[in-house]
């Protein structure tokens, strides 16, 4: 059992996706989550209000398996597998934030000075996440798949467009690491 519950290597992850891109390939699909939005909209009935969510849904409910997988995995993992040490962030990673001053996400994914409860009550908080989460939409649906869809289905797949989209990808992020963000804090 501690073998589930601790860190495990990055190479079980990367063998595992190829495996799962295999059988994607295998049955003509593609993996990516960004899609599952418009299928729920879909669902939801948007189809009424635009043509982008007229489309045949039901084709994608196995896509929707997944999403609901990424949760009850997260879910398992977090409730069940975990030894209780929370996320190992690196002390580069803590200096620079501290640089900025954002506290070290102590044992979290994310610092709470960026995604707490309280900073997300505040003008600015809101404000920041609101416009990052538009244009997280807007840019996904604009190279026409998110990180995961490109880096891991298009990339395997030897997509030129792809590839593309993960070079901006990496680009932005790193605009946004060293030169957008201390300008924000």
């Amino acid at each position: 059992m501690e073998y589930l519950t601790g860190t495990w290597h990055w190479f079980i992850s990367g063998v595992l996706i190829g495996i799962i891109m295999l059988i994607l390939t295998y049955f003509g699909k593609s993996f990516g989550m960004s899609s599952n939005l418009r299928t729920m909209c879909s669902i939801a009935g948007a189809g009424k209000f635009s043509s982008f969510f007229k489309f045949d849904w039901k084709s994608q409910k196995w896509s929707l398996a997944v999403v609901m997988g990424a949760f009850i995995g997260g879910f398992i993992a977090f409730h069940f597998l975990s030894n209780g040490s929370g996320v190992a962030v690196s002390t580069e990673t803590i200096e620079q934030l501290q640089g900025l001053q954002i506290d070290a996400p102590n044992g979290k994914l994310v610092p709470d000075a960026i995604f707490g409860l309280e900073t997300m009550q505040t003008p600015k908080g809101f404000s920041y996440l609101l416009l990052g989460g538009l244009l997280i939409g807007f840019g996904s649906r604009y190279a026409g798949g998110c990180t995961s869809g490109h880096a891991i289905s298009g990339l395997s797949n030897f997509q030129l467009p792809s590839l593309i989209a993960v070079i901006g990808f990496f680009i932005g992020g790193l605009l946004m690491a060293h030169l957008i963000l201390p300008l924000l804090f």
